[in-house]
C-alpha cells in the first residue's frame, strides 16, 4: 500500500542535465522516511547514489563519481524527493530508483525506477 514512483528519466546527451522526481503515497507518515535515490547499471551492483534525511541533511558517496554533479532535496509537504543530475556522463546510465527508509526500521520501500540514458 506504500507507493514511489519516478518520474523524470530518459535519453539525454553529454554534459547535459536532468532532474529526476519521486513521489510518496500511501498510509505512512512521510517525514519518517530517509529518502534517497539508487541506481543500477547492467551487469553492476545497485549503488547509493545519495541520501536526505527528513530535515535536509544530505549524504553522498566520499568516493563515488556523482559528488559534485549531482544534488538530492526533498519536500515534506508534497511528499516528493528530487535529484538534480549535472554534468551526465555515458557512465551514468543506469536505471535510477527512488528508495524510502521507515528508521528505526530496516524496512525499504522502492519505487519501480526510471531509465536514464546518457549518450551522444
Amino acid at each position: 500500500q506504500i507507493q514511489l514512483v519516478e518520474s523524470g528519466g530518459g535519453s539525454v546527451q553529454p554534459g547535459g542535465s536532468l532532474t529526476l522526481s519521486c513521489v510518496v503515497s500511501g498510509n505512512i507518515v512521510y517525514e519518517g522516511l530517509l529518502m534517497g535515490w539508487y541506481r543500477q547499471a547492467p551487469g553492476k551492483q545497485r549503488e547509493m547514489v545519495a541520501e536526505i534525511t527528513r530535515t535536509g541533511t544530505t549524504n553522498y558517496p566520499y568516493e563515488g563519481s556523482v559528488r559534485g554533479r549531482f544534488t538530492i532535496s526533498r519536500d515534506n509537504s508534497k511528499k516528493m524527493v528530487y535529484l538534480q543530475m549535472k554534468n551526465l556522463t555515458p557512465e551514468d546510465t543506469a536505471v535510477y530508483y527512488c528508495s524510502g527508509k521507515l528508521l528505526p526500521t530496516t524496512t525499504t520501500y522502492w519505487g519501480r525506477g526510471t531509465q536514464v540514458t546518457v549518450s551522444s
